[in-house]
């Protein structure tokens, strides 16, 4: 494999699973060219004249829809942890006797990690998607036949839309749906709130399974996935377990520390300018992005603020702020819990978004450079703000890309961490995996200060006089590399053997992560 360096220095694959890759050639430098794909014309003559697709089962279906070795099958992760269909899925494959299949989820999860089996045997090829979990250790050691791809969900979304991945076969999983092919997900006993992750695969796929283990009579209403789109539906006794299809961090912290990190963010937003009505703000799941929304929500309060609209992952805390009058809008891109699905049932102004409206950077135009205010996280900073949020220091791939990198384009982007996680600094010379260039992040905030990137001299001036404790990163690295007695250790790795590529939003190859050696 030839590796070459891109613009940021990151030595980077030229050919990836047999596809020729162009590199990261800086923030906002690559420009594409030519056309959208084009998904295939079908004919109504194709189909039942009384419009009823329902298949027997998801074989029949698999079938039916020309499934044979190397095909592209794409999933979705709105199960999130509950998620029973995708490993349904590739034991029929399996049982088909189907081999070296490209998986493109847009999410996985340790649910997933029964798919291993499938990994080793060949039945799937490589993953292209996040891969979370024992997934990522899997890749990490260098097991996987092929070597993954990461993207972010605008990132995903705009592969596909160019043409990048073609999906042979989508597989939906959808909480409602009815025999037509409407589907959603903000109803029935498998609710997860919206499927708009699903729904470029609807619209360029070849073939498009829709499974759902509630199917209701002509018109599924409201549809998040046009029946239009859909060849066959496949009811089933059910999508997975609806304790588990609302997983991730939904609790506020406890942790004194994070706690102090919360309410820095808050201040940080009300000294620099930001809140004031009309504003608009990203925020998502977590512990301390909870608790940041509770200090805020206090300081909208006592100012009488009233933002236009906020982005999520929805939590109760963002349903809390609409239903209390203290935003017009939510504009939804994935929900993380029960208050958030009930919220897009009932009220009008929580919209369901998908990475087409959010995320996509090559279109004319998406939500994320509107937003005032994005608060994300990371595994990793260096002091020259870049960022990490798929492996940690010890090289091991256990997290997805998400919509983070696309958040990076908000007006101001703040990363909210804690100085060391388990004794082991998060602030590094220089992280060990690239997926966020340093000059789009704009603030860190950690229990033991705030830096901000000297690029941004007006967020500088606007909090000079403020009480807040505003420091150089590099006085906040040696402090935390002192308590940890020094930096962490680089990882081990083989840098022969790229197991996996971190695109850009705009399909450029950012980084590798490369096989860690025990």
């Amino acid at each position: 494999m030839k590796l070459i360096k891109n613009n940021i220095g990151r030595l980077v694959p030229t050919e990836v699973n047999g596809e020729t890759q162009v590199p990261f050639k800086g923030v906002d430098k690559y420009k594409p060219n030519g056309v959208k794909a084009k998904p295939p014309i079908h004919s109504c003559m194709e189909y039942p004249k009384d419009w009823n697709k329902v298949i027997k089962d998801l074989k029949t279906a698999l079938r039916k829809a020309g499934l044979k070795d190397g095909m592209t099958i794409s999933t979705h992760h709105h199960l999130r942890n509950g998620d029973l269909v995708t490993n349904i899925l590739f034991d029929t494959i399996k049982e088909m006797g189907v081999e070296n299949i490209r998986w493109f989820p847009s999410a996985s999860f340790p649910v997933h990690s029964h798919l291993i089996k499938y990994l080793e045997d060949g039945t799937i090829h490589h993953i292209e998607g996040s891969m979370n979990g024992p997934l990522g250790k899997f890749t990490s050691e260098g097991k996987m036949k092929g070597v993954g791809v990461l993207r972010s969900h605008g990132g995903r979304y705009q592969s596909i839309q160019d043409g990048e991945v073609h999906i042979d076969i989508a597989v939906i999983a959808a909480p409602t749906a009815d025999p037509f092919g409407n589907s959603t997900g903000d109803r029935g006993k498998s609710a997860c709130g919206l499927i708009g992750f699903a729904l470029a695969d609807s619209e360029y796929a070849d073939k498009v399974i829709v499974v759902t283990d509630s199917l209701v009579p002509f018109p599924c209403v409201p549809w998040q996935i046009q029946g239009n789109n859909v060849d066959y539906v496949v009811e089933v006794d059910s999508l997975g377990d609806p304790k588990k299809i609302v997983s991730g961090t939904t609790e506020v912290t406890k942790s004194p520390d994070r706690l102090l990190i919360a309410e820095y963010i808050a201040d940080f937003i009300e000294a620099a300018g930001i809140m004031k009505n009309g504003f608009s703000l990203q925020a998502g799941a977590g512990g301390t992005n909870l608790a940041f929304l509770l200090f805020l929500k206090e300081k909208m309060k006592s100012k009488n603020v009233k933002a236009r609209f906020m982005r999520g992952g929805s939590t109760k805390y963002l349903v809390e702020l609409l239903e209390e009058g203290l935003t017009d809008y939510i504009l939804d891109g994935q929900t993380f819990d029960l208050d958030g699905v009930r919220s897009m049932r009932e009220n009008a102004n929580h919209v369901n978004t998908s990475p087409f409206t959010s995320y996509n950077f090559h279109g004319k135009g998406n939500f994320a450079s509107m937003v005032d205010v994005a608060v994300l996280g990371a595994t990793e900073v260096d002091v020259n703000f870049n960022a990490n949020v798929v492996t940690h220091s010890d090289g091991y791939l256990l997290h997805g890309i998400g919509g983070w990198q696309n958040c990076l384009y908000s007006k101001c982007s703040i990363l909210a961490i804690p100085s060391f996680r388990d004794r082991i600094p998060v602030i590094v010379d220089e992280v060990t995996t690239l997926c966020g260039p340093g000059e789009l992040i704009d603030v860190i905030i950690t229990e033991r200060g705030i830096a901000i990137n000297p690029l941004r001299k007006d967020l500088l001036k606007a909090v000079n006089d403020s009480p807040l404790p505003i420091r150089d990163i590099k006085q906040i690295k040696k402090e935390v590399d002192e308590i940890c007695s020094g930096a962490p250790v680089k990882p081990k790795v083989n840098k022969n053997k790229v197991v996996a590529i971190i695109k850009w939003v705009d399909g450029t190859v950012l980084d590798s992560v490369f096989q860690v050696e025990k």
